[in-house]
């Protein structure tokens, strides 16, 4: 929807002062700003004009104006347009912080932490993911009903599986499973393994078909543990500090959402969601997110890389009207510092 210059100044003038303070916004307010130059009068047709078009609304007959997510939708895309937003506060704190730390698994943890410190919202990093393409398969006998496979995939991430089988299989058995699965299954990412496939490994497995498929059900357990999604979480409770959050008759599920988020399947969907954008950074605001107790929120994702074709994604949840600027700002240069760290530093 197009808006001339003046209803645009005066659009991100009504959702930057309700950012800052959380009450609606007159006309009066935004006549006194000193690049605005136009009569309370001519404002209060512009904003009458926005609200006719869906960008604000007025909670109350004598009350100013308050954004709507459309609103909010087109103050943030002004944002990502604008090439020169603002460094980050506290850039040299993160930076040393990020050096000091030599392990992934801390080193989000850390992530996760100081940004929730600085941005006073609920923030959540992820593990990377791979694309699980199997790169090394072992099959070695524990006993004789007992094999242990040892499987390697993308990031040389290793798991091991227990599998029970019903023979006694001996040396030169184990051995042919081991060239018969490595042939078929290295370098085969997940999504290539499928019916047909399994059919011609059983074929060619003949007499010993049963075992194999119980081989192969454990040999997938495997894999799809190793991409089970780890999320590390900060400042859940910081959410509550908004009184528009706060006084919700959802603020106790939002509150249980944010804690146990790993364990959202709905969450590890948009997950994979943000990694497939095109977009380093993404934004969801109220209703545009997909999660029922996150419709009073904003959810903005970032993602970052890693050797290999890992990608993980950085998470700020906060009230619509939180500091986009500053968010966006803040994980635009983490993702950067945290590409640079893991692709040149190794």
């Amino acid at each position: 929807m197009e808006l001339d210059e003046r209803k645009v100044r005066i659009l991100k003038a009504i959702v930057s002062n309700y950012l800052e303070t959380g009450e609606p916004v007159g006309s009066r307010t935004i006549s006194k700003l000193a690049d605005m130059n136009v009569s309370p009068a001519t404002i209060r047709n512009e904003m009458s004009d926005l609200e006719d078009m869906g960008f604000i609304c007025q909670p109350h007959a004598s009350a100013g104006r308050v954004p709507t997510d459309a609103g909010y939708r087109f103050y943030v895309d002004s944002i990502m347009a604008d090439r020169n937003e603002e460094k980050a506060e506290n850039q040299t704190e993160r930076e040393n912080l990020l050096q000091r730390v030599d392990k992934l698994e801390k080193l989000l943890k850390q992530v996760a932490k100081v940004l929730a410190t600085n941005t006073q919202y609920a923030t959540l990093v992820t593990m990377p993911q791979y694309n699980n393409t199997v790169k090394f398969i072992q099959l070695s006998q524990v006993d004789e009903t007992t094999l242990l496979a040892v499987i390697m995939v993308d990031g040389n991430i290793v798991k091991n599986k227990l599998i029970k089988t019903t023979y006694s299989l001996k040396n030169e058995d184990i051995l042919k499973f081991n060239i018969l699965l490595n042939t078929f299954l290295q370098g085969a990412a997940l999504q290539d393994i499928n019916l047909e496939l399994i059919q011609t490994m059983k074929v060619q497995a003949g007499e010993y078909a049963e075992i194999l498929e119980t081989i192969f059900q454990g040999i997938m357990e495997a894999i799809h543990e190793a991409d089970d999604l780890k999320v590390y979480t900060s400042g859940a409770t910081n959410v509550l500090k908004y009184p528009e959050l706060a006084n919700t008759s959802s603020a106790e599920k939002l509150l249980g959402t944010l804690e146990d988020i790993e364990d959202k399947e709905e969450f590890a969907k948009h997950v994979e969601d943000v990694i497939q954008q095109d977009s380093d950074i993404q934004i969801l605001i109220g209703q545009e997110n997909s999660d029922e107790n996150l419709k009073d929120c904003s959810l903005v994702t970032a993602t970052y890389k890693m050797p290999e074709g890992a990608k993980g994604t950085i998470g700020i949840i906060g009230p619509k009207r939180m500091d986009y600027k500053k968010v966006v700002s803040m994980l635009k240069e983490l993702t950067g510092e945290l590409d640079d760290i893991f692709n040149n530093n190794g």
